[in-house]
């Protein structure tokens, strides 16, 4: 009987793979969810973001917690044109789903008259209760193919460097769990640029930045860092779902209070952080 379990240990051991995560160390713990059994995969990808500002309308966001982009991407012809097919990481996640304070909140916000009074009850109920945070969270509205990096627009600061389709939903007890700024359908398209932007007015020009390039491992990653992406020629939609079953009476409040929909021009994403490029043969070599 000892043997027979012996021997059944030792076969579960050789069908279970070993972790990726435990065989990745260092600089290459980051790329442990990249989809590098996939042969096409060239290169891997963690563009961290931990400081800038998404400005929708009326209403900026500052980052105060860190925003995560990662994956796979490939390229037909090595990466000489830089454009590159991104895939999602094995655990599906490609944009972290990472709220963000929304400064002033619902403070000192009140129903407006032409609500039921119900609602008008309810809502005022919930501020005076103190529920008057509200987080703004910064999400893909597509699937990991509508991302689009540019290695070489990143480099030499011109065109799109990464231009990707977001949504971003604002959460509060009042406004529900479905209350959006754009959507899969109607996304809002951010085009960022490490060059300076040429926006329609009354925006101006701004400029991003590559950042310093820093080799790891003789060159099997690149990190960029003090990378600045920048944006601000989007249009933004109005809100949806906010409210749930009154999103006909709330979104048009939500609307009134960030300053949605609004034109090309009145936009502003700007993206601060460290961007990292590992080599995927590199990374194969450690699973």
């Amino acid at each position: 009987m000892k043997r027979l379990i012996l021997a059944g240990a030792l076969l579960l051991a050789m069908l279970i793979p070993a972790s990726a995560s435990a065989a990745l160390e260092g600089e290459y713990a980051r790329f442990k969810t990249c989809p590098v059994s996939n042969p096409e995969i060239n290169a891997c990808i963690h563009a961290e973001s931990s400081s800038g500002t998404f400005t929708m309308g009326a209403k900026t966001v500052p980052l105060k917690n860190p925003v995560i982009l990662k994956g796979g991407v490939h390229s037909d012809n090595g990466g000489a044109d830089g454009n590159l097919t991104f895939f999602a990481p094995t655990d599906g996640v490609v944009l972290s789903k990472t709220p963000q304070p929304v400064p002033g909140g619902l403070t000192g916000v009140v129903a407006p008259s032409w609500w039921p009074q119900f609602l008008r009850d309810f809502f005022n109920e919930t501020i005076n209760n103190g529920f008057t945070g509200v987080t703004a969270t910064v999400e893909l509205a597509g699937p990991a193919s509508s991302v689009h990096l540019s290695i070489n627009n990143m480099f030499f600061q011109t065109g799109t460097a990464l231009g990707m389709p977001v949504k971003v939903k604002l959460s509060n007890p009042f406004l529900g769990s479905s209350c959006y700024i754009g959507s899969n359908s109607n996304p809002i398209q951010l085009n960022l640029t490490t060059g300076t932007t040429s926006p329609p007015p009354p925006n101006t020009p701004i400029t991003g930045s590559p950042g310093f390039p820093e080799g790891i491992d003789f060159g099997n990653i690149v990190a960029l860092k003090g990378n600045r992406l920048v944006d601000n020629s989007f249009a933004t939609p109005g809100a949806n779902g906010c409210g749930g079953l009154f999103s006909f009476l709330v979104d048009p409040f939500v609307n009134s209070i960030v300053g949605v929909p609004s034109p090309a021009g009145t936009n502003t994403a700007i993206l601060e952080g460290t961007n990292r490029v590992g080599d995927a043969n590199a990374i194969r070599e450690r699973l």
